[in-house]
């Protein structure tokens, strides 16, 4: 016979496991920490591009833009992405953007 301690716990444990299937079931942004796409702005001829933020070493902002550098290594072998912005505040907006898009890498 169950005893009902048994039972409880076998409730809990099941509400636990339908409770991950739905956060599992949820939208999530692919990635890794070594491979972590964020979109910057299409270059000249229209191309889109994206940068690894697993390989950003720093990040500058102005008022007038954001530029990223990535992929550094020695001698200035490194690359840049500026993406234009009219304000500080769109500044700041960009950079949090690509703070969401880090985290949903983890």
């Amino acid at each position: 016979m169950i005893r009902p301690a048994t039972i409880v716990v076998l409730g809990v444990a099941a509400f636990a496991l339908i409770g991950q299937r739905t956060a599992s079931a949820q939208p999530v942004i692919p990635g890794s920490t070594a491979f972590c796409l964020f979109e910057v702005p299409a270059d000249e001829a229209g191309k889109r591009r994206w940068i690894n933020l697993g390989i950003v070493q720093y990040v500058e902002t102005t008022r007038t833009e954001v530029k990223i550098a990535y992929g550094g290594g020695s001698f200035g072998a490194g690359h840049e992405a500026k993406i234009p912005v009219a304000s500080v505040e769109e500044a700041l907006t960009v950079l949090e953007k690509m703070r969401r898009v880090a985290a949903a890498c983890r």
